[in-house]
């Protein structure tokens, strides 16, 4: 089957990878040409764990194409994705501009005496899809009226396995009412669910709300258990105890109840801020949902609040190292990442940064500039630094060497917003230690 691509960000690029993977013929399209010359080339643009093989591999094969011109991408394709950005305006509200603008391109390009399927894969408000409709036909004319269906087919894929994700999803949810979008989204989706997991075919409007309503169920899952573990704080409670307890039932789950420094991303910042805005255009006072946000946004402060009081309101001149810059580990994403929150406390007191990722320090770079250092390992960071500061729960430093640690800081102090280490450890080690939900280790 050819498909087209329009947008090569994290979405557009994953989805027309793995698309070229089961034998169609992609091309994606975007009109960033430098972005589309260096993919052209076979470098990679975004980090993706896995992504880079089945991209090269499909390049190579011929599967897989890249242009800048809108005509040219989608000319002969039986299925065209809008995997465009969806960024939150001043209001929270999802802004469409992107999407509605390639909408009006495409109304001057389809065939009226051709079928073509537009799908919606950005995530967007209720009822884009009936907006997206209007717009090509504004654009176009009622001459293709029966030329083309507007699908809802968004995306569930987790920044770090996006791969796995897309090539095994759990399931696909499509939103159309057309017979004839039904069967050639079935056809399309059909080689990723062999394993029995299900394509589910809904209203347009129900896919779009589906995405929105997963994202926010999960934020909540993880803002709830981080109030848990602020309370856990003030009982003398242990919050790995009591998320090992409510884990195991069935009914809850084991996933998102990890706390921390509050959830980041592409995902669960907008979208919980786009429904929370929705459910204000049609009178409706989401009181759950402005309170996740509200616990978001305070749990960042209450970690800070941590070195605040240890330092007591002092730390100019002091140098702290810093690890983890991406909002969580195996990617570069640091769109609302909690270490910048951090960064930004420390700068605005008049201390130092010394930072270490593996994978997100040049996104980071691009804001700070020479505002912060930027080390080339994570022990490199630690050197002469006040504290080590954890923000992204990186493998590589789940096991450091705590000698070289102690050895480099010039004292034994971690403040840990991912948990990463056991207490007990810690106070082994002769550790002051800081950490979510848990007992403060504290030493002399």
């Amino acid at each position: 089957m050819k498909i087209a691509v329009v947008g090569t960000g994290y979405v557009g690029l994953v989805s027309g990878t793995c698309f070229a993977e089961t034998g169609n013929d992609v091309t994606c399209i975007d009109i960033d040409a430098s972005k589309v010359k260096k993919l052209s080339a076979g470098t990679i643009t975004i980090y993706e764990p896995g992504l880079e093989k089945v991209f090269t591999r499909n390049l190579k094969e011929g599967r897989l194409h890249f242009t800048t011109s809108l005509e040219e991408g989608i000319k002969g394709a039986s299925i065209i994705f809008l995997a465009l950005p969806t960024p939150p305006g001043e209001d929270g509200s999802a802004d469409l501009k992107y999407v509605l603008g390639v909408s009006g391109d495409l109304g001057k390009l389809l065939p009226a005496d051709g079928y073509t399927v537009v799908v919606d894969k950005s995530t967007v408000p209720v009822g884009t899809a009936d907006k997206v409709r209007q717009t090509i036909l504004e654009s176009g004319g009622d001459s293709l009226a029966k030329a083309f269906d507007v699908v809802s087919n968004p995306e569930f894929l987790r920044e770090g396995c996006a791969v796995d994700d897309f090539m095994k999803p759990d399931r696909v949810v499509v939103g159309t009412q057309s017979e004839r979008a039904i069967k050639l989204m079935h056809q399309l989706y059909e080689p990723y669910v062999r394993q029995g997991n299900p394509i589910i075919f809904m209203d347009e409007k129900s896919a779009e709300l589906t995405k929105y309503a997963a994202n926010s169920f999960l934020a909540t899952k993880i803002s709830f258990m981080n109030e848990i573990a602020v309370l856990c704080e003030k009982l003398g409670a242990n919050v790995d105890m009591v998320r090992k307890g409510v884990g195991t039932d069935f009914r809850i789950g084991k996933h998102f109840l990890y706390p921390g420094l509050g959830y980041g991303g592409s995902c669960f910042p907008k979208d919980v801020q786009a429904l929370a805005k929705s459910s204000t255009e049609v009178a409706y006072d989401f009181k759950i949902l402005n309170a996740v946000m509200d616990v978001n946004k305070l749990q960042k402060s209450f970690f800070i609040s941590k070195i605040r009081h240890y330092y007591n309101n002092d730390i100019a001149g002091k140098t702290f190292a810093l690890w983890g810059l991406a909002f969580k580990p195996n990617t570069d994403d640091i769109r609302e990442a909690p270490a910048l929150e951090v960064i930004d406390y420390l700068l605005a007191n008049g201390a130092n940064v010394q930072a270490f990722d593996p994978e997100a320090m040049e996104n980071v770079r691009g804001i700070y500039g020479d505002k912060i250092q930027f080390a080339g390992s994570q022990y490199a960071a630690l050197e002469g630094a006040a504290s080590l500061i954890i923000c992204t729960e990186w493998n590589e430093f789940r096991t450091p060497d705590f000698g070289k640690i102690a050895s480099s800081l010039k004292a034994k102090v971690i403040f840990d917003g991912r948990n990463l280490y056991d207490t007990g450890l810690m106070r082994s080690l002769g550790f002051y230690y800081e950490s979510i939900g848990r007992e403060k280790v504290e030493v002399g």
